[in-house]
């Protein structure tokens, strides 16, 4: 009787627990549109409603960073574009884009600043409708480690447990386990003892699972309270998080993983190729008819755009074309389109419906290229990197007509330099910005350097940038040389991609103080290198020791010659006595000799 009544006193506890936690966080008077907040930690449960537009700043001189837990939204039934949360690394809007959530956010976003500021903006529709957000923060110190709190797992099974289990888990925990089998296998994820503080949406500690490697999209699952709960993945790979707050710990989770063969086909035989000019999708035959299709039955959002049939199924085509739709999302672009695979028929089919979305993301340095399988809401996805193609180069006149294919470059002090940095990409809607351009007496970079162009600002009197010409960056300098340095000038230039029809970007910015620097909506930023520049007399001074060594050269053969016509003059002479001397000797000779006449016998 008394087993009984602790069991149903239980779930009376958790509801005051979680009713006092929940009390403390309306105490704590939280401006229901923005704030600044300079706590340690602090819970915010944020209600708004319609055309709000509200920014939290959270800011502390320390030297530890920002954690945020966005552990649960709901938004009005909108697009991501009209009603959603932008989160920056910094004290202000204009700092880094961390990261957008919206209704389409398949995670429960844990967002880690970089320095002690981070700020969030949350901006909503027109739409009647109550949003609810509850968003919990706390300073840590990056290099302080928790034991026993993630890490990666492989193998085909194994156990993990919470921190301090049995006993309970530390306050401002945040953990990542990364479980990876055998290919060709998936995941069975169940936990044999679980115990987290109850609440009803799961706000204050919980454990999510998502399907891959990553914590940013394909959630399977988030759990609180004492439950026994269990997971499958569709892949060899899955992620387990554990977060908790200040208050209420429990004894946390011990868990099993095994892995179970999957069906064939094993994995989805599609493979994405991003480029400047074009996306590729390649798909095998034997992937498609193990879905039960052929190569008739696909199609891209353009239906005109047919693939080319071989051992594969091949669509190629340019970037913008074929349906394909753009996406500015701050400091990345992506384009996406979708290959249908529809089934023949006119009224029942028992085929999967299946979509493969591929999208290419071109973000940080490189392109980012993902493929989304969905067969009945199961999604698997396949990456792989590439690079946008950017070029600089010398033209001899402001026309840019006519580019200096030489090298070196050999250029007079203070001759004007037109230079010319450009984007190949068949994307037409690309803006290219000069940044920052940078001039060293060495390739690497790594002596002396003479700053032409900081942050969009002409740092030399001589530099002239001309106006933003889709995909092309110019502008024109005179030639100069450092002191006691090497004779060549190398330039190297930081290069910012935006959408030139977003009218806000970095790329339309111009000149940027340091103080203002934290502008950052462009999409994609990579570096140019291009040199050396030489300056024409060392150029005469090289032809003129050139000159000198064949001078040298041809009075060393001259001589060389008149040495062999004496040595065979004398050898001339030489023969021309001995002969004369053995004629001599050869007359005298005979000169000692008497002629007697032989008289006859009778």
């Amino acid at each position: 009787m008394r087993a009984l009544r602790q069991f149903l006193l239980l779930p009376l506890l958790f509801a005051a627990l979680a009713l006092a936690e929940d009390n403390s966080i309306e105490s704590a008077g939280v401006s229901r549109c923005g704030a600044s907040l300079n706590e340690l930690n602090k819970a915010l449960k944020i209600e708004l409603n319609a055309n709000a537009s509200c920014i939290w700043q959270i800011q502390r001189n320390t030297n530890q960073t920002v954690r945020a837990i966005f552990s649960y939204f709901r938004f009005a039934p909108s697009s991501c574009d009209t009603e959603s949360i932008k989160v920056y690394d910094g004290p202000s809007t204009n700092s880094p884009l961390l990261a957008r959530i919206c209704n389409d956010t398949d995670a429960v976003p844990v967002l880690q600043s970089s320095s002690d500021s981070l700020t969030f903006l949350i901006r909503t529709n027109s739409v009647a409708f109550t949003r609810n957000f509850f968003v919990f923060y706390y300073f840590f110190s990056p290099e302080t480690k928790i034991e026993n709190c993630g890490g990666q797992l492989t193998g085909p099974n194994g156990t993990f447990t919470s921190p301090n289990y049995p006993a309970s888990y530390p306050e401002f925990t945040y953990c990542v386990w990364h479980i990876q089998t055998p290919t060709n296998t998936k995941i069975e994820l169940q936990f044999q003892d679980f115990f987290l503080e109850l609440d009803q949406n799961c706000q204050f500690d919980f454990t999510a699972i998502y399907d891959g490697l990553t914590t940013n999209t394909g959630l399977i699952g988030k759990v609180c309270g004492r439950v026994q709960p269990t997971f499958e993945s569709s892949s060899n790979v899955m992620t387990v998080v554990l977060s908790t707050d200040y208050a209420n710990s429990y004894r946390g989770f011990s868990a099993r993983y095994t892995s179970v063969p999957l069906p064939g086909p094993v994995e989805p035989e599609a493979f994405l190729t991003c480029t400047s000019y074009s996306m590729e999708i390649v798909l095998s035959k034997s992937y498609l008819a193990s879905l039960g299709y052929n190569e008739t039955h696909l199609q891209l959002n353009d239906a005109s755009c047919t693939p080319v049939v071989k051992d594969s199924v091949i669509f190629s085509f340019p970037l913008g074309s074929c349906g394909t739709t753009k996406k500015d999302e701050g400091q990345s672009i992506t384009y996406t389109n979708v290959v249908s695979l529809s089934a023949t028929g006119n009224i029942i089919t028992r085929q999967k419906s299946v979509q493969i979305i591929a999208k290419c993301k071109m973000e940080n340095n490189s392109t980012l290229e993902v493929i989304y399988i969905t067969k009945n809401n199961v999604i698997q996805n396949i990456t792989s990197v590439g690079r946008y193609n950017v070029s600089m180069s010398f033209y001899d006149s402001d026309s840019f007509s006519n580019p200096v294919h030489e090298a070196p470059y050999y250029v007079d002090l203070n001759q004007t330099l037109y230079a010319e940095v450009s984007l190949h990409s068949a994307d037409s809607n690309l803006l290219v910005f000069v940044d920052t351009c940078t001039a060293s007496p060495q390739p690497d970079f790594g002596s002396v350097t003479y700053d032409l162009i900081r942050s969009g600002c002409s740092k030399d009197d001589t530099v002239v940038t001309y106006p933003a010409l889709d995909h092309y960056g110019r502008f024109k300098f005179n030639a100069f040389r450092f002191l006691r340095s090497s004779p060549s000038v190398y330039l190297q230039c930081d290069i910012l991609i935006c959408d030139n029809k977003n009218t806000t970007t970095r790329c339309t910015q111009g000149c940027v103080s340091r103080q203002k620097r934290a502008i950052s909506s462009y999409t994609w930023k990579t570096h140019t290198v291009v040199g050396p520049i030489r300056l024409k007399r060392d150029l005469r001074s090289a032809d003129q020791s050139e000159s000198l060594a064949k001078a040298e050269a041809g009075e060393t053969l001259n001589l060389q010659q008149y040495s062999f016509y004496i040595l065979s003059f004398v050898a001339l002479i030489l023969n021309i006595v001995i002969v004369v001397a053995a004629i001599l000797k050869y007359r005298k000779h005979q000169a000692g000799y008497d002629y007697h006449k032989i008289q006859s016998s009778s």
